[in-house]
């Protein structure tokens, strides 16, 4: 992944990434589990630049002088999970785990 530009997304935006990097990094390690990753060094990307995005989302709550994970929870229930897929296109209906399912070729 390129460098991340936080500052130039809003508050929502930044959850949603965050939360979308969550998916990924259960999607990885879940196949790190099965023998099916070949670029481990993928879990440790992904766990620091969560650990990125969550400390903008604390520096803005401190400015904004909001409590600890108060961006998290307001803006958690409007994600859409799959919304638009790594290629850019809608995911199919069916959930998270029928796309790991998909994609190990069940």
């Amino acid at each position: 992944m390129a460098k991340l530009n936080l500052d130039a997304l809003t508050d929502e935006q930044l959850v949603h990434r965050e939360l979308e990097l969550e998916r990924e990094l259960l999607a990885a390690g879940f196949r790190l589990r099965t023998g099916q990753l070949e670029d481990t060094s993928r879990l440790r990307r992904l766990r620091r630049d969560i650990a990125r995005i969550r400390t903008a989302e604390r520096a803005r709550e401190l400015s904004q002088g909001l409590p600890k994970d108060s961006l998290r929870n307001r803006y958690r229930g409007s994600f859409q999970p799959g919304a638009v897929a790594e290629s850019g296109e809608s995911a199919s209906s069916g959930g998270f785990i029928k796309g790991l399912v998909d994609k190990m070729g069940g």
